[in-house]
């Protein structure tokens, strides 16, 4: 699909044919409702890492950046890492070490092995 963008904007041209703005539409929407499920995995994530690493919500984020940028590993990828590890107690060795390398500058923080038993 060719996108008829004006120049040095995102917003799609108005004067494209009907059909093809409508696709131009679709697709913007598209990218907006993956951002907005992208920035409540991070908030979840970060809510984690205030109540179990026991840091501020700024915290949390720059904790999160952090440990996506020490193991390249994308942010949203590393927040959902974090989500099914609170879930299901599962979180890759690699991620847990830059984890609880970055909670230990925030402050001594020992992260616990997973949710507690019901």
């Amino acid at each position: 699909m060719t996108s008829k963008a004006r120049p040095g904007s995102s917003e799609p041209d108005p004067t494209a044919p009907e059909a093809e703005r409508i696709l131009q539409l679709e697709e913007e929407v598209g990218h907006l409702k993956e951002a907005i499920t992208s920035h409540a995995v991070v908030d979840q994530a970060i809510g984690m890492l205030v109540a179990l690493g026991h840091v501020s919500p700024d915290q949390g984020w720059e904790v999160l950046r952090e440990v996506s940028q020490h193991a390249n590993i994308k942010l949203r990828n590393v927040a959902e890492l974090i989500l099914v590890w609170g879930r299901d107690g599962d979180l890759p060795p690699d991620v847990r070490v830059h984890l609880e390398e970055t909670l230990d500058r925030y402050g001594p923080t020992q992260l616990p092995d997973g949710p507690a038993s019901p």
